[in-house]
């Protein structure tokens, strides 16, 4: 099933509750930007955001049903 940029932005904002995640894991799961690019935009490391990223994906995917 897919989900529209609303739905992932309301996954997001429901239960990712550092407002720096929140913006990571926008970026990169409604803006499709690459890890690269967002830790430019953030000023930090790529590792730093890849991790940050992966950990909010596992809280969000596991409310998605499927």
């Amino acid at each position: 099933m897919e989900y529209t940029n609303t739905q992932i932005r309301n996954l997001i904002m429901e239960y990712i509750h550092n407002s720096v995640d929140r913006k990571l894991v926008y970026e990169r799961l409604v803006n499709g930007l690459t890890f690269e690019k967002i830790s430019e935009m953030a000023e930090l490391d790529v590792k730093t955001v890849r991790k940050r990223i992966h950990r909010c994906e596992e809280i969000i995917f596991k409310h998605i049903p499927g």
